[in-house]
């Protein structure tokens, strides 16, 4: 909303992504535990192409539309599951 709302001198892209770190593998694990799925964690080979890390830089987001991320991603995927159970 504030990127739609922002004067016509702020343009995108503007990377919205949470600056905490954290692998796939970790969350996954998160997941399965905050959910108490049965699922399987397999492991395969990387794209060659992929990246190793990603930390998005949100230098932008903070500097043109005074936003950061407020809510931790355990809240947030909390807050995610909640909302799925209830409507399952």
């Amino acid at each position: 909303m504030r990127l739609m709302n922002a004067p016509d001198t702020v343009t995108g892209p503007i990377n919205l992504g949470n600056p905490n770190e954290f692998t796939i593998l970790e969350l996954a694990e998160l997941v399965i535990e905050m959910t108490g799925a049965k699922s399987k964690i397999i492991k395969m080979p990387l794209p060659q192409d992929d990246p190793t890390q990603r930390c998005p830089d949100i230098s932008l987001a903070k500097k043109e539309l005074d936003w950061q991320p407020t809510i931790q991603l355990k809240d947030g995927l909390a807050k995610t599951i909640a909302y799925f159970q209830s409507v399952l």
